[in-house]
């Protein structure tokens, strides 16, 4: 009986080992098994949709992941909210993970977002209508290194950059239209358009999630990558996102002229201010100036007064 134990016990503990080898290389927030030899299927944390590990995953599905309270995601990190100006929400997916175009609240508030899942109109309730997920094009990022005494190689920090996303994010070398370095600020420039992204291609809104989340040192791959220059750490300090689409934003023109109309009081005001304290200044300057005249000329007309 207990050779029998003996078997059972280490092939138990090969079938461990087996899981714990199956692993999705480019999103460790999964639940990964071997289903056959060499076959490893892995769901995401939090929604259970099935993962393509050869690939990046979609930013809409990384979210909702983010989402998973700590206790489901076990050892994976602290977990993460997504803040919005009325409060935390959960982002509703597409079966083939893009966001849907219409997104909601707890607070049943809802809104338009575009393929990178920003906000792109005003919010309303539930019957707001979003006709379309609208496509963003275009994505810039600008990045700030901390000070050092010496500037970086502008060759090889734009070659690095350009090599990183083509390797790591697997993003083609055509949806990489800029690198510059111009000391401390790197931008980065990404174009894809509807009609150039095949069914094969990364969205270029997920290379930018990736890139962020590994610049802030929250990788959404197993490990970090630390990037360096020659051996030198290029340590950021700020990054920024900015968002493109297709079509433009609709926001409520009532919101836009408040706040236009906002704008133009206060530059009133400093132009009033400003009006003001010259004014104040060019009436001392005249006070100061009778006084400087005045004064010479008693001292010239003094003479006369004196007695011979």
């Amino acid at each position: 009986m207990e050779p029998l134990l003996g078997v059972l016990l280490g092939l138990i503990l090969a079938v461990a080992s087996a899981q714990n080898n199956c692993t999705c290389a480019t999103n460790k927030w999964t639940v990964c098994a071997q289903d056959g030899p060499g076959n490893c299927t892995c769901v995401l944390v939090g929604s259970n949709h099935r993962v393509d590990c050869s690939t990046l995953t979609s930013k809409c599905l990384l979210m909702k992941a983010e989402k998973t309270p700590l206790k489901e995601k076990r050892f994976w990190g602290q977990p993460h909210v997504l803040l919005d100006t009325d409060g935390v929400y959960n982002p509703d997916c597409e079966d083939s993970g893009v966001f849907k175009a219409r997104q909601c609240n707890q607070t049943d508030t809802c809104w338009c977002v575009n393929t990178a899942g920003v906000r792109r109109t005003e919010k309303g309730d539930k019957s707001l209508s979003c006709g379309e997920l609208v496509r963003t094009s275009w994505i810039y990022i600008e990045m700030k290194h901390k000070k050092r005494s010496r500037t970086f190689n502008v060759t090889n920090i734009e070659d690095t950059l350009r090599q990183l996303f083509e390797s790591r994010y697997k993003l083609r070398p055509k949806f990489i239209t800029a690198v510059k370095y111009n000391f401390p600020l790197i931008r980065i420039q990404l174009n894809q358009q509807g009609s150039e992204k095949s069914r094969c291609d990364v969205d270029i809104a997920d290379v930018a999630y990736y890139f962020e989340k590994d610049i802030k040192d929250d990788s959404v791959f197993h490990s970090n990558r630390t990037l360096t220059m020659n051996g030198d750490a290029l340590d950021i300090e700020k990054i920024r996102i900015y968002y493109v689409d297709e079509k433009p934003p609709q926001f409520c023109m009532k919101q836009l002229a408040a706040g236009v109309s906002a704008a133009v009081t206060v530059v009133t005001m400093t132009a009033g201010f400003g009006i003001a304290v010259l004014v104040i200044l060019r009436r001392l300057r005249r006070r100061k100036y009778k006084k400087i005249e005045m004064k010479e000329m008693g001292e010239i007309r003094a003479p006369s007064f004196q007695l011979p």
